[in-house]
């Protein structure tokens, strides 16, 4: 019987941290998956941006891209960017879409 409470605690728990890692703010999503390279800021102004001479976030050639476009280059990856696909839910890929939209006006 005990065996079986701290089952169903085990479960609940780990079901209640994978719903809390999905819904994520984009903000902290970015900064978990993304600012190792492209910085808190999408400037790529990192050592990893720099040495990866990675776009920055703000840029035309970078905002100019669909979000379709942006949202692949996400999930399958491209060049030395890793893909997401296996990391990061559709939800959380269209969050970081809407993020890189947004991080334009915060400069």
């Amino acid at each position: 019987m005990k065996s079986t409470i701290a089952l169903v605690l085990l479960l609940m728990i780990t079901f209640a941290a994978s719903a809390a890692a999905q819904d994520t703010p984009a903000k902290d999503l970015f900064v978990s998956k993304c600012a190792i390279c492209h910085g808190a800021d999408g400037s790529a102004k990192t050592t990893m941006g720099k040495n990866l001479k990675i776009r920055d976030l703000h840029s035309p050639e970078v905002q100019k891209q669909s979000d379709a476009d942006l949202k692949t280059m996400i999930t399958k990856g491209k060049g030395k960017m890793p893909a997401f696909e296996r990391k990061l839910t559709g939800k959380q890929i269209d969050q970081l879409v809407a993020y890189i939209r947004e991080i334009v006006k915060q400069k």
